[in-house]
């Protein structure tokens, strides 16, 4: 049930890159595809800037090196918003990250879906499902082929718990998208991945880097190491899986080189 909004490209494990590495996306698709990474996540951090003849041609570029793209739409997002105009900008953030995605054949739109703000888990939740249910109504109705995926995020006092996610998921159709970073930082750093795993569907989008973590959770993404990699890795590659992994490290198509080598090692024992 959780596996129809998700969609790759053959193979087991995708690895790829957060981001243009300022190079632009055209360049970068380049690079990524000299790096032997299968994925791709153009990052709106800021803004949705790109214009619509860009999406295409960067989707374009991207199905000629075989690469699968998402989308990560801006940062400040807040569908459990009490201001309407709050809401609206939220909405349409999201929206206007879909359309790009659209036409640039990316499958999966990443957000941080939105904050509690003194209200209880539940009713966050209520609300934020209702706007995921209305947004992907404006899907359908512009025939945008893509999939909402609310992001687990790194701090308890922020809606995206690993169960608040699968949760949209089975009550809205929608997608989501699992920083294993987020969960350990939540976690403390005490987080076993197996478990993790075994409650995730087949084919998933996910996101991983070093992260620093504090007794509020997240603080800042590090560059990832092959050791603090390894033990996901080991837990991807025993499983039959199908995954997009994107690194998010501050040397993301570095990281992400060096986690493809080591699932490359792990899968030929």
């Amino acid at each position: 049930m959780l596996d129809a909004g998700y969609w790759m490209l053959d193979g087991k494990i995708k690895v790829g890159a957060a981001g243009s590495d300022g190079l632009g996306y055209m360049k970068a698709l380049q690079k990524a595809a000299r790096m032997g990474l299968g994925c791709l996540e153009v990052a709106f951090t800021y803004g949705v800037r790109m214009k619509p003849e860009e999406a295409e041609t960067v989707g374009a570029l991207a199905r000629e090196k075989g690469i699968a793209l998402s989308v990560h739409a801006p940062y400040y997002i807040n569908l459990a918003a009490d201001d309407p105009a709050k809401l609206a900008a939220s909405k349409e953030r999201i929206l206007s990250a879909c359309r790009m995605a659209a036409l640039m054949g990316a499958r999966n739109v990443v957000f941080h879906a939105g904050f509690y703000q003194g209200r209880t888990a539940g009713r966050t939740f209520a609300r934020i499902a209702g706007e995921i249910e209305a947004l992907q109504a404006a899907l359908k109705r512009n025939r945008w082929p893509v999939a909402l995926c609310p992001e687990t995020t790194g701090k308890p006092a922020q809606f995206g718990s690993l169960d608040e996610c699968l949760s949209l998921a089975r009550e809205t159709g929608c997608g989501f998208t699992v920083d294993f970073a987020h969960l350990l930082a939540r976690a403390r750093g005490s987080l076993n991945y197996g478990e993790v795993l075994d409650r995730l569907p087949h084919r998933f989008h996910a996101h991983f880097s070093g992260i620093d973590y504090g007794p509020k959770g997240e603080r800042r993404h590090l560059n990832t190491t092959p050791k603090f990699f390894r033990p996901l890795a080991e837990g991807l590659v025993g499983r039959k899986v199908e995954v997009t992994l994107i690194n998010e490290s501050p040397r993301p198509y570095q990281d992400a080189a060096m986690m493809k080598r080591v699932l490359e090692k792990l899968m030929v024992g």
